[in-house]
């Protein structure tokens, strides 16, 4: 494991202190798993830019084209 040290704004770390008191962990837990999150959340875009550019109009139209006619159930109209 590693160990970083990190400036925070005072209202920032005020902030973080009471919703990981609220939340009944550390800070430095609260502050691990956003950073997880953040960097999920970003690898997640990452992967669907590069998956897009694999993107082809022909095969989304061959997949539709397997998709049965049918109108939606009534619970899944707009």
């Amino acid at each position: 494991m590693s160990t970083l040290s990190l400036r925070l704004p005072e209202s920032l770390h005020k902030f973080a202190r009471e919703l990981a008191k609220r939340e009944n962990i550390s800070i430095n837990q609260l502050i691990t798993l956003a950073l997880a999150e953040k960097l999920a959340a970003l690898g997640a875009e990452d992967y669907l830019e590069e998956r897009a550019k694999r993107a082809s109009k022909t095969k989304f139209q061959k997949a539709m084209a397997k998709v049965a006619k049918v109108p939606p159930p009534e619970y899944d109209r707009l």
